[in-house]
């Protein structure tokens, strides 16, 4: 099976485990790299503010778990909330199933039962459900208490936001996957004119890499300095 949706919806190819530095949230990775070996717990939730990473550990369990010839899908409910819920049906054949952005569909009755019947079909497959979103189960504003409750079935994390310095080698991890070296001052120079978003600093290396090989030069804080 791909690594993609049924929809078409593809992974990120840098969202791997190799990619995230985990800082205090060793114990969800390891939680999640363990599912993916067919020895952990079946139903996992995390939760935490944006820009913490949780899209990227989903798909990062989908990446790993394709390694492992195991079939893995990834649903990120904040983009496919507006179409048929019929969609989850079936995708408790997958051996594991990873639902982003939960959030947005509480209040949704019709995907809130979807997304209910999809986890007891999960369950009685014996297969892995890893859900991330941005609140505790018993903050999202659900409705359906029966949703609510299957939300807390399992282990459940707040994966926590990073420190600079945890930041920095996240940044200079990033970095040294994609080939480049990031010193120490470049790596703190960006973290004080730049978002903490992952995203929004995972994009910005994206384009220093871009072009620090078009004009040939390393990555330096005058160059850095032109892109922020």
């Amino acid at each position: 099976m791909s690594d993609q949706l049924p929809l078409h919806i593809g992974l990120r190819d840098s969202a791997t485990f190799a990619n995230f530095y985990p800082a205090s949230n060793e114990q969800l990775i390891a939680e999640l790299r363990r599912c993916v070996m067919n020895q952990g717990e079946h139903f996992i939730f995390f939760h935490g503010i944006s820009g913490t990473g949780k899209s990227h550990c989903l798909q990062a369990v989908c990446h790993a778990a394709t390694k492992q010839q195991l079939q893995a899908t990834y649903l990120p409910m904040r983009d496919i909330q507006s179409m048929p819920v019929d969609l989850l049906e079936g995708l408790e054949q997958f051996d594991i199933v990873c639902i982003d952005d939960v959030e947005s569909i509480a209040g949704n009755r019709e995907w809130e039962v979807a997304i209910f019947n999809l986890y007891n079909r999960i369950r009685d497959n014996s297969g892995y459900l890893m859900v991330a979103a941005n609140s505790k189960p018993d903050e999202l504003g659900i409705h359906l208490k029966d949703l609510q409750s299957r939300l807390t079935w399992g282990l459940v994390f707040q994966i926590e936001s990073l420190d600079d310095a945890a930041l920095a080698l996240t940044l200079q991890l990033r970095a040294k996957t994609r080939g480049m070296e990031l010193p120490d001052d470049v790596a703190a120079y960006i973290l004080k004119r730049s978002s903490r978003d992952m995203n929004t600093l995972f994009s910005l290396l994206e384009i220093l890499d871009r072009e620090s090989l078009v004009e040939q030069r390393k990555l330096t804080i005058p160059f850095v300095k032109n892109y922020l």
